[in-house]
């Protein structure tokens, strides 16, 4: 009974609040300030007909709806996004590995140890978004920009991480161009996509432009090949537009095809992603992002040293627009 009470009294309280705001939007449509507002009590057939002074005319239809422009950035917006502008230019961009779940302090020594970008490792790891929060946010102004790989293409991990401040969103174990539209559709706002505007890191409440009208274009999004579905539509996944490197993650490759680096047939696997980046070179800024299992020296070094080293690139003669060089010492799985 008691259980019974309270749930009643909340529910007296929400149907309350919401005739206080019915109220509240009442009056100011009375009022005229806003006069195309329905009048209280009256259908106003916005299904059917379109308010004076609309672009879309004649009853409501999604699939003829004309996005407006109230998130149209300012011509000549610069790209604030470092990673973002060095892979336009075709530099190198260099990163190394933290869990989701270290100390906030190890993440600001690798953030500012001359990185590009930290990537926040959240797929093999035992970080939540909370442990990440409190990582990003304890140097916002680091001179490495957070990125992260999460599980998967989903709208809740992607919402998370962006909402958070990633700049740099990895997706790993892309089966094929379904999956890489999901992770495209996530991680940009409309009309490119279809993430929730929600709040999101004071780091980037002044960036030029606004953060809602150019985020869009400062995003780096990464899809990684990692299997033989992903492979057969690798070049699909490379030329899909909001993708902006392929990754060909070398451990996972192996992993589910049976083969080793330097085997014939796993290096048949890396060159056609090496290939599909190849193709959509076309379509700026485009990447192939190669990553190797680290040697026993390297591990031992980086043990000893506490911060991740940039590892060198795979294969120096394969021409790609840019490559992100990437170490991973606490997870060498790809």
């Amino acid at each position: 009974m008691k259980i019974s009470a309270l749930f009643a009294a909340a529910c007296v309280a929400v149907f309350a609040g919401s005739v206080s705001s019915q109220a509240q939007d009442d009056a100011a449509a009375t009022a005229g300030s806003f006069p195309l507002a329905a009048k209280e009590g009256v259908d106003s057939h916005a299904d059917k007909v379109a308010p004076r002074g609309a672009t879309n005319q004649g009853a409501f239809n999604m699939k003829t709806w004309k996005y407006g422009h109230a998130f149209d950035a300012l011509p000549n917006t610069p790209i604030w996004n470092p990673v973002k502008e060095k892979m336009m230019r075709g530099e190198k961009i260099t990163s190394v590995t933290i869990n989701g779940n270290a100390d906030p302090a190890v993440y600001c020594a690798a953030a500012n140890s001359g990185v590009d970008f930290i990537w926040t490792e959240m797929q093999h790891s035992g970080g939540t978004w909370d442990t990440v929060q409190k990582m990003w946010s304890h140097c916002p102004n680091a001179k490495a920009v957070p990125g992260v790989r999460i599980a998967n293409a989903n709208e809740f991990d992607e919402q998370h991480a962006m909402d958070l401040g990633a700049l740099v969103l990895i997706i790993p174990t892309v089966r094929s161009i379904q999956e890489a539209r999901e992770a495209v559709k996530w991680a940009y706002y409309p009309p490119k996509g279809g993430r929730s505007l929600g709040a999101m890191s004071r780091a980037y409440r002044d960036v030029p432009g606004g953060y809602r009208n150019t985020i869009n274009k400062n995003l780096v999004l990464i899809a990684m090949i990692e299997t033989l579905d992903g492979l057969k539509d690798a070049d699909k996944i490379a030329a899909l537009p909001g993708v902006d490197g392929v990754f060909a993650a070398s451990s996972d490759l192996g992993n589910f095809a049976g083969y080793k680096q330097g085997d014939p047939d796993y290096e048949r696997e890396i060159n056609i992603v090496h290939d599909a980046a190849l193709a959509a070179r076309s379509i700026p800024p485009r990447s192939a992002i190669f990553r190797q299992p680290m040697t026993p020296w390297r591990r031992k070094r980086s043990a000893r040293s506490g911060i991740p080293r940039v590892m060198s690139r795979r294969d120096p003669s394969r021409p790609t627009m840019c490559q992100a060089l990437h170490d991973a010492p606490a997870i060498e799985g790809g």
